[in-house]
């Protein structure tokens, strides 16, 4: 009897194992193997990685399993007071048999959500109640028939062939099997003529958001940027090699054309490159995002972010609570992508160092990365900074004051372009008061006159209608916001600004700083030095998928990309901003809306470097689509803004307000008022 016992108890593990393989450690697994930036941003090293496995694996099944064990041993004390054994026995395996079944048929509706949300149109209550309706009609059939039960059994060695999977051929096995190859190695002339070279690449950064109407940089909104463009060669034809930064920065940093498919952004898979180039000549101080590209010889001392298992595992259960979700996710692993500021992350990795008031919203990796820039004694430093900026999320206004946004206010939908990008322009202007800092530190510490410098991006992105973001459909409708970013190099000692719009492509960009600093590339590339080099073709070759480029109308889009804000086809037009700052007109009412962040506005502290800067809540369906909106703060109208149409979050709206002037200390009031 109790090896029958033992033996039911198996096959129920067995059978929660296959359902919990199927439902969440395969799509959780899945995910995060195809994205092995997810590791490299968090900082997970081989261990987190594995214990991250294990736990997705083992943890599911084996508590599922024991609250059902634990379930039929509380029957069995319950009816310990009855007078027969088998009485007792009966009870206890009945509430063993329905815990189980119930076990098995919430999983069988978690498996259902995900398959339906793959093969149905529908979301939201009537995927969920679809999902009910199948999980209840197969725990039906598991309970009246043998095969379904022998099926599960059959597919419990789901969770370790998944696991295996992941570890030994998904992408992210690069940072679990992660050995050094050699390199091609350094290459180079006399120590005495290399230059201190400076490497600022940011991300998800058009060109276009940076000028005027006249195709030149405004200068009034990004002072920096055209300082920098003042006196370094501004190459405006420079385009991305790819709209995804896994295939775009090593695409940038080896001066290879993305060529495989799912390969991690990791210095196994990509031996050649810059750092590996210039370890032997130069000191390296590289921070890296999402990509590893210098390996630990090279970089010992890299400045990881915080994270680790812990993040891992938080970040693991939000994309699971998306999967089992009835509706789309709202946000994908790389939009959750964010700076720590300096004082979430503690201090820089140069005690000596402080920035100041602005340790609340610096990011923190930043002020790590201007500690560099300074002169060294020995060799020559090489100081590279891959910085998320001014990538989303859209954190930040220009000033630098950090505010709190909803992960499903997303730009893509339409209607919400528009906001976007002005959240977006806010955090270019951000970028530009970084930039600032960057060429003050240089030229305190020596170095400015001297050094090569590079500032760039890896792609950019769209905000037009139809065509928001920056997958292929942008790429087709909208190649002057993807493909055309900011690139800025300063030769040692170049006295004057230049603009060259001779044909760029970032794969030049390895070539071009090795022939600048003085370093031999001991492999072939694809890419070509502009110091030495023009192109032939005025065509652009674009890598949504390696090994598969698009060509791209190079002369057309330049000069989409130099008519400014006017390449962008046109937003949903916005209301008047004359009424900004001033009180309220008269014939404005309320518009009964519901502000969702209210309660942040109880106690504002514009000193502490944060503030409820985004508004958002929802309007009433009284409230039609285009209405203007005057969102009023302190009695003065801080933005005006149109009702949206309703999405899976009801009928709702948005509106950052950029003069911080309208916040005061203590409690704030806010309203919304229909604009007749």
């Amino acid at each position: 009897m109790p090896g029958k016992r033992w033996r039911r108890e198996l096959y129920a593990f067995l059978e929660i194992a296959a359902l919990c393989g199927l439902g969440v450690a395969q799509p959780l697994l899945d995910i995060t193997g195809k994205a092995p930036d997810f590791f490299l941003f968090y900082g997970a090293g081989r261990g987190d990685v594995l214990t991250l496995v294990l736990l997705v694996t083992v943890v599911p099944p084996v508590a599922l399993w024991g609250v059902g064990a634990l379930a039929g041993l509380a029957g069995q004390a319950l009816a310990r007071g009855a007078p027969h054994q088998a009485w007792r026995a009966r009870v206890g395996g009945a509430a063993r048999t329905g815990t189980h079944a119930l076990t098995l048929g919430a999983l069988l509706v978690v498996l259902a959500v995900q398959v339906g949300k793959n093969l149905l149109p529908v979301r939201g209550l009537p995927l969920a109640f679809l999902a009910v309706l199948a999980g209840a009609g197969l725990t039906v059939a598991y309970l009246r028939w043998k095969v379904p039960a022998q099926l599960l059994r059959f597919a419990s060695v789901g969770p370790l062939l998944f696991a295996l999977l992941f570890v030994f051929a998904s992408p992210a096995s690069a940072v679990v099997l992660a050995r050094e190859s050699g390199g091609a190695g350094p290459g180079g002339r006399a120590a005495d003529t290399h230059p201190p070279v400076v490497v600022l690449l940011l991300d998800e950064f058009p060109l276009v958001s940076l000028l005027g109407t006249d195709g030149r940089i405004d200068a009034a909104k990004y002072p920096n940027f055209a300082r920098l463009a003042g006196a370094s060669t501004w190459y405006r034809n420079a385009t991305a090699a790819s709209g995804w930064t896994p295939y775009a920065v090593p695409a940038m940093l080896s001066g290879e054309w993305p060529r495989k498919d799912n390969v991690a952004p990791h210095y196994t898979q990509h031996p050649d490159n810059l750092f590996t180039l210039t370890g032997g000549q130069y000191d390296l101080r590289v921070q890296e995002s999402i990509t590893q590209l210098c390996p630990p010889r090279l970089c010992p001392d890299r400045a990881q972010p915080a994270g680790g298992l812990p993040v891992l595992l938080k970040e693991s259960a939000t994309l699971l609570e998306q999967l089992v979700s009835p509706v789309d996710a709202k946000q994908n692993l790389e939009e959750s992508y964010r700076e720590p500021t300096q004082e979430e992350a503690g201090p820089p990795a140069d005690p000596r160092f402080r920035f100041g008031a602005l340790a609340d919203n610096q990011p923190a990796r930043f002020t790590n990365f201007l500690a560099s820039l300074e002169k060294t004694a020995s060799k020559p430093r090489l100081s590279f900074l891959h910085l998320l900026m001014p990538h989303t999320p859209w954190n930040y206004l220009a000033s630098g004051t950090r505010y709190d946004a909803p992960e499903d206010l997303r730009y893509e939908a339409a209607g919400w372009e528009r906001l976007g990008y002005e959240r977006h322009l806010q955090q270019v202007q951000y970028t530009d008061k970084l930039i600032g800092q960057m060429l003050d530190t240089m030229r305190a510490s020596g170095i400015l006159d001297e050094a090569l410098l590079v500032v760039t991006a890896d792609h950019g992105v769209s905000f037009s209608p139809g065509a928001a973001g920056r997958g292929l459909d942008a790429q087709q409708k909208a190649a002057a916001e993807v493909l055309w970013v900011p690139l800025f190099v300063k030769e040692p000692r170049q006295a004057a600004g230049r603009v060259d719009d001779r044909n760029w492509e970032q794969v030049d960009l390895l070539p071009t700083i090795a022939d600048l600093a003085g370093v031999t590339v001991p492999w072939q590339t694809d890419g070509i030095s502009a110091a030495e080099q023009t192109r032939d073709s005025a065509e652009k070759a674009y890598h949504d998928t390696p090994s598969k480029p698009i060509t791209v109308d190079g002369p057309a889009n330049l000069a989409a990309v130099l008519r400014g804000p006017a390449a962008r086809p046109a937003l949903p037009a916005a209301p008047s901003r004359d009424l900004i700052g001033e009180a309220p007109p008269s014939g404005a009412s309320e518009a009964g809306a519901t502000v969702a962040n209210a309660s942040a506005f109880a106690d504002v502290q514009p000193g502490s470097g944060t503030l409820p800067a985004l508004v958002y809540g929802t309007v009433p369906k009284s409230v039609r689509n285009g209405t203007p909106l005057a969102v009023v703060v302190n009695g003065k109208v801080g933005a005006v803004v149109r009702a949206s149409a309703a999405d899976e979050a009801g009928r709702r709206f948005g509106a950052l307000i950029t003069d911080e002037s309208l916040f005061r200390a203590g409690a704030n009031e806010v309203t919304v008022l229909r604009l007749e």
